[in-house]
């Protein structure tokens, strides 16, 4: 990135600051504001209602930061997959998924990850880098110009893990949804985390009331450890009390993700032991059939083990649903199609 401002990262007070340190009213950031957010311009001459002397001044100051289509693969089932490059020639993914309550789209906060978790395919060849948050929020806004589609839904769950990326987690969730923008309720934003405890802790003080969802994948912390590293730093125990200490907090019910790893995880012995680690957890289980990531060897579970282990789990009370398989005709599991570009761009 070049040494101009980033002026689609700037919340309305540093929008402010910025104006007012080259001698403008206050006002105009509100304005300004609006035009990248609301309106989504890409150019500063396109904003009608400020001076052409400001208009000069912002384009010489800053960049509106503009990613660049490069792939899109288009399922049967209607899910769209972008692949976009960023300005030092990163890529990143995003993923459009419509639904009958309407159309959700899956950004990613990360190019790459250092999760380490076996079943993901986007932290293999490890992190690169965070994204700002004009990079987050640029991935909603050109699928947005592309499809003219109207994005109701937003889930931070692509590439990368979002509360590593955290500052910029929070300036990203607060400019979407800001009356000012595309106003997108926090209520229809997901986080998904591995489970970065002080970063869960963090995320429950600043009383957004978004869905956070966490990367579970397991009943206990052995069969935790050999599936996700960060189990070797955050005991499953703490995890499950740092959970339910959000929920009290927020009063926000948690979603977790547990991925189905045939003869890893989905036991029934496995379901009765989560039942009782989730028993009284204001909560909601999303199971997942594990995506075949060909370098962990994992195979996702058959669907009667996938309904017997759900069974399981609604017996005990706990409300549970399967993953529809989205674009599995399209590789839309994360970090897929951003890892054959690669390889194709690096022969």
């Amino acid at each position: 990135m070049n040494n101009k401002i980033d002026i689609l990262s700037m919340n309305i007070d540093e929008l402010i600051k910025y104006l007012e340190s080259i001698g403008e009213k206050k006002f105009r950031a509100k304005q300004i504001y609006k035009w990248l957010h609301e309106k989504r311009v890409v150019s500063f001459v396109d904003m009608t209602n400020i001076s052409k002397a400001l208009q000069d001044r912002l384009a010489k100051d800053c960049d509106i930061i503009r990613l660049n289509e490069v792939r899109r693969l288009e399922s049967q089932d209607g899910t769209i997959k972008f692949l976009f490059e960023l300005y030092d020639h990163q890529v990143v993914e995003s993923v459009l998924m419509s639904y009958k309550h309407g159309n959700s789209i899956c950004i990613s906060s990360q190019v790459g990850c250092r999760m380490g978790c076996k079943f993901c395919a986007s932290t293999i060849g490890g992190l690169k880098r965070h994204l700002a948050a004009s990079e987050m929020l640029g991935q909603i806004y050109e699928i947005n110009r592309i499809t003219g589609k109207r994005i109701s839904n937003i889930v931070i769950m692509g590439t990368g893990e979002p509360l590593d990326n955290y500052d910029n987690l929070i300036k990203f969730i607060r400019i979407i949804n800001s009356e000012d923008g595309m106003n997108i309720s926090a209520r229809n934003i997901t986080v998904s985390t591995c489970g970065i405890i002080e970063k869960i802790n963090e995320l429950a003080e600043e009383k957004i009331p978004i869905t956070l969802a966490i990367s579970l994948h397991a009943p206990n912390n052995k069969i935790r450890k050999t599936m996700m590293p960060v189990a070797n730093i955050y005991g499953y125990e703490l995890l499950i009390e740092t959970c339910k200490n959000y929920v009290d907090e927020t009063k926000r019910r948690i979603t977790f993700e547990y991925s189905l790893v045939k003869g890893v995880n989905d036991s029934k012995e496995c379901a009765q032991e989560l039942s009782k680690v989730l028993k009284g957890i204001l909560c909601h289980v999303n199971l997942i059939p594990v995506n075949q990531v060909e370098e962990s060897g994992y195979k996702h579970s058959d669907r009667e083990t996938i309904n017997t282990f759900k069974s399981i789990l609604e017996k005990h009370r706990i409300p549970t649903t399967v993953r529809r398989e989205l674009g599995s005709d399209i590789d839309a599991a994360c970090g897929q199609l951003r890892r054959s570009y690669t390889k194709e761009n690096s022969n």
